[in-house]
């Protein structure tokens, strides 16, 4: 897979990508600030992909760390689950101001990729079942398709079944 030579450029996750050579397209489409679907079933349905191809980006605390989940938008996150794989004891959502703050994104717009400050990552186990993920590209109508092996590796993820639903 190509980088399409159309997709918008800039994003640090965009940058991260090309800097690390990782084959992947951008997706743009038109946000909806109206859309009732969420961020990532609005992607799904805007670039005609199946969403459980699709995966979101919540940002969470274990133990009193922020830590990254990365699981698809069609499910919710196991906080239970999500602390056992941090090696933690206690999971919960974090604050959006704190999220946006630790990644340098904004809601509905956060990367897994490029983030301000690397933080541990946790992408459910799902991700093996697809060629190729869609994940934020870094702000609200854009997403970047890439392997599954590149999103583990570049985030160093642990892979763990953390997704219900």
């Amino acid at each position: 897979m190509a980088k399409d030579a159309r997709s918008p450029a800039g994003t640090p996750a965009l940058v991260a990508l090309t800097a690390a050579g990782v084959a992947h397209t951008a997706h743009a489409y038109v946000h909806d600030p109206a859309s009732t679907l969420g961020y990532g079933l609005e992607a799904a349905h805007a670039l005609g992909v199946e969403p459980e191809r699709v995966f979101k980006t919540l940002l969470t605390t274990v133990d009193g760390q922020l830590v990254v989940a990365v699981v698809p938008v069609t499910t919710t996150l196991d906080l239970k689950a999500l602390a056992a794989a941090a090696g933690g004891k206690k999971a919960a959502m974090a604050e959006r101001a704190a999220a946006e703050r630790a990644t340098g994104y904004v809601a509905g717009g956060i990367s897994p990729l490029g983030q301000r400050t690397a933080l541990p990552t946790v992408v459910d186990e799902t991700v093996w079942l697809f060629d190729t993920v869609l994940v934020s590209g870094g702000r609200r109508g854009l997403d970047v398709e890439l392997a599954p092996d590149d999103l583990v590796r570049l985030t160093s993820a642990t892979v763990a079944d953390v997704a219900r639903g």
